[in-house]
């Protein structure tokens, strides 16, 4: 993700460059931070490279989700995730082809975190799976409420769709642990460009290559 902190980088055109050449294949950025003529860049150019593109929704109203989702259909996004009000983002991207990824539980605040028992949890990923979602954008490392694993493992339980964990994956032993309990996917921004994820490496360009070295057996 050209994230951190919740907001699109500033030189997120920057970023891309500098992080080119390394195979990425899935590129996500949020709906703040930048102006929208730069998301419109960002985006061509995420799709220049062959990657799936994210849109990742941190408007929790049902009135900014909806604009959330009319920016991500304008763009033209492969997938969205996250926003505050599944059925009014299904609504706006309609039959687009766009895959939808909705939050489970109740996301708050800015950056954002996570309410939610296990069981509303579980009951969120049922409700995505009937809604015809792809899946669910889950940030158990942002919960308040419930221990994070404890969550994942019951989104794995109830969920038929993909499981996307997102929010402060922040080091290779958390994505093996993320592996472990069968999650799809994850997101990471924030501890890349506060170089977490390889101690020592000064380049963003290190960091991302450490992420995605913890991705393979």
């Amino acid at each position: 993700m050209m994230t951190s902190g919740d907001r699109t980088v500033g030189d997120c055109l920057d970023v891309l460059d500098e992080v080119g050449g390394l195979g990425l294949r899935h590129i996500g950025f949020k709906d703040v931070g930048v102006a929208p003529e730069v998301l419109d860049a960002l985006h061509r150019r995420i799709k220049q490279t062959g990657a799936t593109s994210y849109l990742e929704v941190v408007s929790l109203t049902p009135d900014s989700t909806r604009q959330s989702a009319r920016a991500a259909l304008r763009l033209g996004v492969d997938r969205v995730l996250g926003g505050g009000d599944m059925a009014a983002v299904l609504t706006e991207i309609g039959s687009a082809g766009i895959e939808y990824f909705p939050f489970a539980g109740r996301p708050e605040g800015h950056p954002t975190t996570l309410r939610g028992s296990p069981e509303e949890i579980a009951a969120d990923c049922r409700r995505a799976d009937e809604l015809g979602c792809a899946g669910v954008d889950l940030l158990a490392f942002r919960s308040t409420a419930a221990p994070p694993i404890d969550l994942v493992r019951a989104a794995r339980r109830a969920l038929r769709g993909k499981l996307i964990v997102a929010g402060s994956v922040d080091s290779p032993a958390r994505v093996r642990e993320l592996d472990a309990l069968e999650v799809d996917a994850f997101t990471v921004g924030t501890a890349l460009f506060e170089r977490r994820f390889a101690p020592g490496e000064p380049s963003l360009r290190a960091q991302v290559a450490a992420a995605l070295a913890a991705t393979k057996p």
